[in-house]
This record gives structure tokens, C-alpha cells and sequence, in this order.
């Protein structure tokens, strides 16, 4: 099996994260209840929202799908 090695800087970390943040709030929805459906502790959620963490692309995918994020939306904008 081979393994893909990545960093994402801080600031693009941070970009990340506020987008996520902010289609958590356009959906009313609370960071615990993203965090369960994704499987993440709430915790560690947090700290991707904020951009401290360098998370795994399966953690952001797990996140978008819990957001119900799909492909046509425009998240990269």
C-alpha cells in the first residue's frame, strides 16, 4: 500500500476551516452534531474549524459528507 504524504500550511488550514464553519452555520447546525455524524470528537472538530490541525483528507471527506456537501456545490470558492 503506498501512502501520500501532505501538509497543509496554516493559512490554507485556516481557509479550510472557516469555510466549513461557515456552511455549519448556514445550516444551523451545532460543531458536536457535524462532529458525531463524521466521527470525530467534538475536540479535534473544533480545532479543524479553527485551523490548528492538519487533518487527514478522509477527515475532511467524512466532514463534508456530514454537512451533506456535495460535488456541484462551489466549496472551493
Amino acid at each position: 500500500m503506498v501512502y501520500m504524504t501532505y501538509y497543509f500550511t496554516p493559512r490554507i488550514r485556516a481557509i479550510i476551516g472557516n469555510k466549513i464553519k461557515k456552511v455549519r452555520k448556514m445550516r444551523k447546525l451545532k460543531q458536536v452534531e457535524v462532529a458525531v455524524d463524521a466521527g470525530l470528537n467534538p475536540s479535534y472538530y473544533g480545532k479543524i474549524e479553527r485551523g490548528l490541525v492538519n487533518s487527514s483528507l478522509e477527515k475532511f471527506y467524512r466532514i463534508l459528507k456530514a454537512l451533506n456537501i456535495n460535488s456541484k456545490e462551489k466549496f472551493a470558492r
